[in-house]
């Protein structure tokens, strides 16, 4: 096993996000201000994905090596050191919500039967959906392992709970695969469990470690569950108009796996006769051609569902940068307000 050839992969994440960030974004500025911190982490992740059975740590290497904006980790420790946290607890915290975060894409890959992850061929596509499913428990073991080692049951409970809630999002979505009934409240739920419930997390342990007020613990639960809906929001409407190269996976894949995301939702409610027709054939019976996808784009920019989908996602986005008001002025928190703004106009 190289491990030279993994340092070098998983240690140059800041690099490695140049295709999701310009120059000056406060993605790379959060990145700079958290540098030594996010290497620590890059090695705890480095340390605790190695194992004697052989495809575990090349099948995590392959996912975990392959960048990324590694953006949930970054909040923990970012938000601990706006918190004013002295020790090392938080990397331990950070690497465990990567190692979730990893977990679940494993498995969703699985699910979802992607062609890519992170610009890459998925892990199930090289070394099978059981490998790939038996990996991702290992990563959560792992994430739980770092977690007790905090030494904070609080942590641990509100990590714990995450999990809990983000394979409850998984089940639910798959439930309202294909189903063109599913609501915008439906929906909102899915992606609350899927997505938000991590950020909030990531976010809520660094106050909980450093011994911050409620009213910082509050204040970051909401800044990460709205910078997390956020996320998501402009996730479901890229993957209708964005670039492959930039965001990582094929574009249009929540199209061809039948999810039912926001802007679908809200185009179906505008749809005419032949729309619907459209959207139950595509969506609902799975009978598509090479050109449906430019199609369900130009209905989608026809009735204004892109826009209005990326609308409710800047209210998020304000929403979380107002959350961060309880906190004093310093880098850390004018830089993850920033952050927030600047997750809703990325392209990628």
């Amino acid at each position: 096993m190289d491990l030279g050839r993994i340092k070098i992969n998983v240690m140059n994440a800041p690099a490695q996000i140049k295709l999701h960030a310009r120059a000056d974004s406060p993605l790379k500025r959060l990145w700079a201000l958290a540098l030594d911190d996010m290497a620590a982490v890059d090695a705890l992740v480095l340390e605790r994905m190695q194992s004697p059975i052989g495809l575990i740590p090349d099948l995590a290497r392959h996912l975990v090596g392959a960048g990324g904006k590694r953006l949930r980790p970054l909040l923990t420790v970012s938000c601990a050191q706006m918190c004013g946290y002295e020790g090392t607890g938080h990397h331990k915290l950070a690497a465990a919500v990567e190692f979730i975060h990893s977990a679940t894409l494993l498995h969703d890959d699985v699910v979802d039967e992607s062609a890519l992850r992170r610009g890459k061929r998925p892990a199930n596509l090289i070394w099978g959906n059981s490998a790939s499913i038996l990996v991702g428990d290992f990563l959560f073991a792992q994430a739980f392992n770092l977690m007790v080692e905090t030494g904070s049951m609080e942590a641990l409970g509100i990590l714990s709970t995450a999990s809990s809630v983000i394979a409850e999002g998984e089940v639910q979505q798959l439930a309202a695969l294909r189903n063109i009934k599913m609501t915008e409240s439906d929906y909102m739920q899915v992606i609350g469990a899927k997505t938000a419930a991590l950020f909030a997390a990531a976010t809520e342990v660094a106050p909980v470690i450093a011994g911050g007020s409620q009213a910082g613990r509050t204040a970051l639960r909401i800044y990460g569950e709205r910078l997390g809906l956020a996320f998501q929001l402009v996730d479901d409407a890229l993957d209708y108009g964005g670039f492959e190269t930039a965001l990582g996976k094929s574009v249009g894949d929540d199209f061809r796996e039948g999810k039912l995301t926001l802007p679908v939702i809200r185009a179906l409610a505008r749809a005419d006769e032949d729309e619907q027709a459209f959207w139950r054939r595509v969506i609902v019976n799975n009978e598509q051609t090479e050109t449906d996808i430019e199609k369900a784009v130009s209905i989608l920019r026809r009735t204004g569902a892109l826009n209005a989908t990326m609308d409710l996602a800047r209210t998020y986005a304000r929403e979380a940068r107002l959350a961060l008001n309880v906190f004093p002025d310093s880098a850390w928190r004018n830089t993850l307000r920033d952050l927030a703004e600047y997750v809703v106009e990325r392209t990628g």
